[in-house]
C-alpha cells in the first residue's frame, strides 16, 4: 500500500492528499508532526533528505516534493487523469501549479507562519502584504479561467494545488469579490464541493 508522510495543517501536504483522493487511490497517513519537529528525526531524514512533508512511499519507491509526488502519481496511476490529454493544456496547468506553489502558497505560509505567534508579536506589515499578493493572484487566476470551469480547461493538477488553500482563504478573512472575481468564486464553490475536499481535511 501507498504510505504518505504528512501534516494535516501543511497545505502541500493536502495536496498530495488530494491528488490520491480523486485517483481513488487507498493509502496510509503517517503523521510527521511538524510542531514536534518530528520532520528532522534522523528516520525520517532517510526518507526526506531535507526533512519536509509530504513523502511518499510506493511499494518501497520513495518521492517527495508535492507537485513532482502528484505528477509521479499521474504517470504510475494515469485513470482517472488529472492533467489534460493536449501539450498546450498540460503546459497551462504545469504553469498554474507553479504559480500556486511559488506565489499563492508563499503567501498563505507567510500569514500561517504570522499567526503562529502570540498576538503581539505578529508582524501585521507581512500579514497585510501577503493577503494583498493572495488578492492580486485572483486576477491571474479569473484571466485564467477564461469562461472554462477549471484552470486548464478539465479539472486537473493545477486545481488540486489550490484546492489545498481554499479552507485558509476564510480562516484569514480573505474576501473573494464575486462582483470583480465572478469567475473565481464560482470555481471555488466548484473545488470546495469535491468530495476529496472534505476527505483531505485531515
Amino acid at each position: 500500500m501507498i504510505k504518505l508522510y504528512t501534516f494535516p495543517p501543511s497545505t502541500n501536504s493536502r495536496k498530495v492528499r488530494i491528488a490520491l483522493l480523486e485517483k481513488g487511490l487507498e493509502f496510509q497517513r503517517i503523521n510527521v508532526d511538524l510542531s514536534k519537529r518530528e520532520q528532522k528525526n534522523p528516520e525520517y531524514l532517510k526518507i526526506h533528505p531535507f526533512g519536509q512533508v509530504p513523502a511518499l512511499d510506493d511499494e518501497g519507491f520513495i518521492i517527495y516534493d508535492s507537485t513532482v509526488i502528484n505528477e509521479y502519481l499521474e504517470d504510475e496511476y494515469p485513470y482517472p487523469s488529472l492533467m489534460p490529454k493536449d501539450s498546450e493544456g498540460r503546459a497551462r496547468a504545469r504553469l498554474m501549479e507553479d504559480f500556486r506553489d511559488t506565489h499563492f502558497n508563499v503567501s498563505c505560509v507567510h500569514i500561517m507562519q504570522e499567526m503562529r505567534k502570540p498576538e503581539g508579536e505578529r508582524d501585521g506589515q507581512r500579514i497585510d502584504n501577503a493577503k494583498a499578493a493572495i488578492i492580486q493572484a485572483f486576477d491571474r487566476i479569473e484571466t485564467e479561467l477564461n469562461g472554462s470551469e477549471y484552470l486548464a480547461g478539465s479539472f486537473s493538477l493545477a486545481d488540486i494545488a489550490f484546492m489545498a488553500n481554499l479552507e485558509l482563504l476564510e480562516r484569514f478573512a480573505i474576501p473573494v469579490d464575486a462582483g470583480k472575481y465572478g469567475q473565481t468564486a464560482a470555481w471555488i464553490n466548484r473545488l470546495k464541493a469535491r468530495p476529496s475536499f472534505a476527505a483531505s481535511a485531515t
